[in-house]
């Protein structure tokens, strides 16, 4: 019903009492009998009544109209006898239905945003001038180490630099931010943006852990350098062994048969056989030398499979236990809960737990009680930590902060490759590995893998 119906049909009524009320008016004034007078009363009280049900019921259409805050399941009130009435009520009810689909839509959409933004691969966080936090996914919570956050002051125990960069930051803004969080080193990169919504600022915060992404190139800036040196070593050193081998061969065979015609004297010829042993061995060393490192570049991809904690640790004891028992070490071993089980490559996670038990075994060579502890457990369902601990001389601070960079080694024979190898191993399972140490106290390596059951997002 447009404003002109509405307008007519009100005028309409009004003309209506008001010529039933001249009636009932020129009535008394003529003294017509009491019936008539009681019938025109009548009329009229039933005609103000339609009037009045007419206005309340455009008022509710225009109320509901100029809502913003609509209810659809919102009635109109009264009996609607008429057939205006009745078109205005289906106009009413058509609006209704539109703002009720209009809103689902918008929940729909508003649904979709949100489990959109909860498992984007990014951290994404918005908060108020106040540092009150509006939104936080499910990414950034993990990348920040918490379960609820309902201020960014509360990061503060976590690192107060990341603090300081979340309010610093203007649009545009860029941070890398180093944290240490339970011996696990993490990078985050960081970015701004500033907005407004309904004239109040906030801003918008999305956090990267980059340090995979950075040791990945460190890595590939070694692999880049060992594959160069191997290159040109092995040119080099190949032939050089090959041709002592062959000139070996020859003086040993005329020391043994001590020919005159030979102006060499046998004692200077057996020198000279003797150095030429001493450079085929050399020789074959750096080969077997320069293929070690090559390891650094040869590493597969890992053969994921569900595996037992128990039958990795089985095996590894396995393969050293001549070592365990000729050094009289003790090894205990501690796994929770005892069916415990990860999806990892078994023969990669092994080689990383022989490399670790040997360097255990070799640390408590001056030790009177040696012990060594296997331990496993599941913090939480998508987290399994293996921990290899041993009472050992320990390590000191500055070589602590460079085990994991290749060719380092502490050892007299050692190669300098082994850690490398097993943090390149664990990266490559998306996992990471720690070392604490105390001098005179032992060490304690944590082989650490996130991400065991994949989260289930819903279906919209």
């Amino acid at each position: 019903m447009d404003y002109s119906q509405f307008r007519f049909n009100l005028l309409l009524r009004i003309a209506a009492i008001s010529f039933s009320a001249f009636l009932l008016a020129d009535f008394i004034n003529d003294g017509l009998f009491q019936l008539s007078t009681l019938l025109i009363t009548a009329l009229i009280v039933f005609q103000i009544i339609s009037l009045l049900k007419f206005l309340q019921l455009n008022k509710e259409f225009v109320q509901v109209s100029a809502s913003e805050t609509i209810d659809e399941h919102q009635e109109i009130n009264g009996d609607l006898p008429l057939k205006d009435d009745q078109e205005l009520l289906k106009r009413y009810q058509v609006l209704q239905q539109k703002i009720a689909d209009v809103r689902n839509e918008k929940d729909a959409q508003s649904q979709y945003l949100k489990t959109i933004v909860q498992h984007l691969g990014i951290g994404l966080m918005t908060f108020d001038r106040s540092g009150d936090i509006q939104i936080i996914n499910t990414t950034a919570k993990k990348l920040l180490k918490v379960k609820h956050l309902k201020n960014i002051s509360g990061l503060s125990r976590f690192s107060e630099p990341l603090v300081k960069s979340f309010q610093t930051l203007k649009t545009g803004g860029q941070d890398l931010v180093k944290i240490q969080h339970e011996g696990y080193t993490y990078q985050l990169s960081i970015y701004a943006i500033e907005l407004t919504l309904k004239g109040e600022p906030f801003k918008l915060i999305t956090l990267q852990n980059i340090q995979s992404e950075l040791e990945e190139k460190e890595m590939e800036a070694w692999q880049n350098l060992i594959r160069v040196l191997t290159h040109e070593i092995m040119n080099s050193v190949t032939p050089i062994s090959s041709l002592a081998a062959t000139v070996d061969g020859d003086l040993k065979n005329n020391i043994e048969e001590n020919l005159d015609r030979y102006e060499i004297e046998k004692e200077d010829l057996a020198d000279i056989h003797r150095a030429i042993q001493t450079i085929q061995r050399r020789s074959e060393g750096l080969i077997r030398f320069v293929s070690d490192f090559r390891n650094l570049t040869r590493i597969p991809t890992p053969r994921l499979k569900e595996v037992r904690v128990q039958e990795i640790f089985q095996r590894v004891l396995t393969l050293l236990k001549h070592d365990l028992d000729q050094n009289n070490i003790n090894v205990g071993t501690s796994i929770r809960p005892s069916d415990l089980t990860i999806k990892v490559d078994p023969e990669l996670i092994e080689q990383v737990m022989i490399n670790i038990v040997k360097n255990a075994i070799q640390a408590l060579e001056e030790r009177l009680e040696k012990h060594i502890q296997l331990s496993a457990n599941s913090d939480n369902k998508d987290n399994v930590t293996i921990r290899i601990k041993d009472n050992g001389a320990g390590i000191d601070e500055e070589a602590l902060g460079k085990i994991f960079i290749p060719f380092f080694t502490t050892k007299k024979n050692g190669s300098g490759i082994g850690l490398s190898l097993s943090k390149q191993i664990m990266r490559q399972h998306k996992g990471a590995i720690k070392v604490v140490s105390n001098l005179d106290q032992g060490t304690e390596f944590s082989l650490r893998f996130e991400g065991q059951e994949l989260e289930k997002v819903p279906v919209l």
